[in-house]
């Protein structure tokens, strides 16, 4: 794969989380496709472009800080890229502050209007250890 698709969706990958931590449902709307799926906590969900943009505004939650490691990014056909990483949050929830690390993957399809996030998944990761 080429490096400068690799380095274009972790930049998008990271633009997304940006828009996240600002709040900015018009960005996160525009860089999701026209229905989006994502998985995690909450189970199978399938959310509209437009509704994606308004949950991001949306409720008594912010973003604070994420970094991201061991990223791999794939390109399964040429205008498909699929990256997965490990994410380290800090947010706040109802005024009360949360760092989790979690396993997130996104599916990013490049069409007329240029990349757009179809697919989403985060699984929180424990912080237990096998015995």
């Amino acid at each position: 794969m080429a490096n400068a698709i690799k380095d274009e969706i972790i930049a998008l990958e990271k633009e997304y989380w940006d828009a996240m931590k600002r709040k900015d449902g018009k960005r996160t709307s525009q860089l999701s496709g026209k229905v989006s799926l994502t998985t995690g906590a909450r189970g199978v969900t399938c959310i509209p472009k437009d509704k994606m943009g308004k949950m991001t505004q949306a409720g008594d939650w912010s973003l604070d800080a994420y970094s991201f490691d061991d990223v791999e990014v794939v390109t399964p056909a040429p205008d498909v890229a699929i990256i997965a990483y490990k994410v380290t949050q800090k947010v706040k929830m109802h005024g009360k502050p949360q760092e989790f690390q979690a396993a997130d993957i996104s599916t990013w399809i490049r069409g007329a209007n240029g990349w757009e996030c179809h697919a989403h998944s985060e699984t929180i990761l424990s912080d237990a250890k096998p015995s």
